[in-house]
């Protein structure tokens, strides 16, 4: 017997690494130290930074895997992974700093692996991230064969005097919405029943679009880092921000403000993308359950002082980022799902 009998074939792992090398080589930072290869990475807080503090993150990107495995998007899963870690640590004005990833799997298959990694590497330059490490594992027999599962580790850094964690925030702050790419990485396993119930195929037509369903639910989550540098750049005073994920808006967007006050947002103030209609629709998903499990075309939220409305909006609108006035802060504690004008 051998290790490649027993499903693990080492020499593929190596040529595997070398041939993700210019990927990964492709987002250093000024800040890492050596190269890829040793059995850490290596980098530097950037200079300039008075006190500062490291901001982590992980997450994965669920079952949306299943969906995107059996159509071959193996890319934009990479992308997806690198969206989920970085979106939620850039919600406290941190920068991204670095990136690891951990894809486990039944048999290595360098093709499909090969096209994660560049979407990962391609997630980390967007980000403005390093792609420092990382570790791919074949787990035969825990695993089938041809699939794998992701994670990602995310480390960001801010100053301590520029740190952004809701403490600010005041009754009559506003709300502004950015748009999401359409379901990101949450409520996959809804989506698939919905699919399944649907009799839905990799040629059925999202209504309206021209585009099947099934390119509409595998697109990549929306990248925020990018936005939010450009704001905190041009001196916007942003209070709190949230990444809104699993829960949507009514778990995501109060954590982001102080028990005492709540968000009261204008239900109408977006069309919802037909994606959404179409879910709800084939899933008869009751209105209530659409709010606390998909994102409805809302992927982040930034609270800010009513006169830099207009100036964020303009920021946003200057790097082709969609943005609208979503509502406003208020004093009591928080509701449940809006719909119907509760408060959350």
């Amino acid at each position: 017997m051998d290790y490649r009998s027993a499903g693990v074939d080492v020499a593929a792992g190596r040529a595997f690494v070398e041939r993700i090398r210019s990927s990964v080589e492709s987002t250093r930072r000024p800040e890492v130290v050596g190269n890829l290869g040793g059995f850490g990475g290596l980098c530097r807080l950037p200079a300039g930074l008075k006190k500062p503090l490291l901001v982590s993150g992980t997450d994965g990107v669920g079952t949306k895997l299943e969906l995107a495995q059996a159509h071959g998007r193996h890319h934009d899963v990479g992308i997806d992974l690198v969206a989920m870690c970085v979106n939620d640590v850039v919600t406290s004005g941190a920068e991204p700093l670095f990136f690891l990833d951990y894809i486990a799997t039944g048999k290595l298959s360098p093709e499909a692996m090969a096209a994660v990694v560049e979407g990962i590497a391609d997630g980390c330059r967007q980000s403005g991230c390093a792609l420092l490490g990382g570790e791919t594992a074949e787990m035969p027999g825990f695993y089938p064969s041809g699939r794998y599962d992701l994670a990602g580790f995310c480390v960001a850094v801010v100053d301590e005097d520029a740190l952004i964690d809701g403490r600010q925030v005041s009754a009559g702050d506003r709300l502004v919405a950015l748009a999401s790419s359409g379901v990101h990485s949450n409520g996959f396993s809804l989506v698939r029943r919905v699919l399944e119930a649907a009799g839905a195929s990799g040629e059925t037509q999202l209504p309206g679009s021209g585009a099947p369903v099934i390119a509409a639910l595998l697109t990549p989550t929306q990248l925020y880092p990018a936005a939010v540098k450009a704001l905190l750049g041009a001196g916007v005073p942003l209070k709190a921000m949230a990444h809104i994920t699993g829960g949507g808006l009514p778990e995501n967007l109060p954590r982001a403000l102080p028990a005492h006050l709540h968000a009261v947002i204008d239900p109408a103030s977006w069309e919802r993308p037909e994606l959404f209609r179409w879910l709800q629709e084939q899933g008869s998903i009751p209105e209530a359950d659409l709010w606390n499990t998909f994102n409805l075309g809302v992927g982040f939220v930034l609270v800010l002082p009513p006169e830099a409305l207009a100036g964020a909006l303009a920021v946003c609108a200057s790097i082709g980022q969609p943005a609208w006035p979503l509502g406003v802060v208020a004093d009591g504690p928080a509701g449940s799902c809006p719909v119907g004008g509760l408060p959350y």
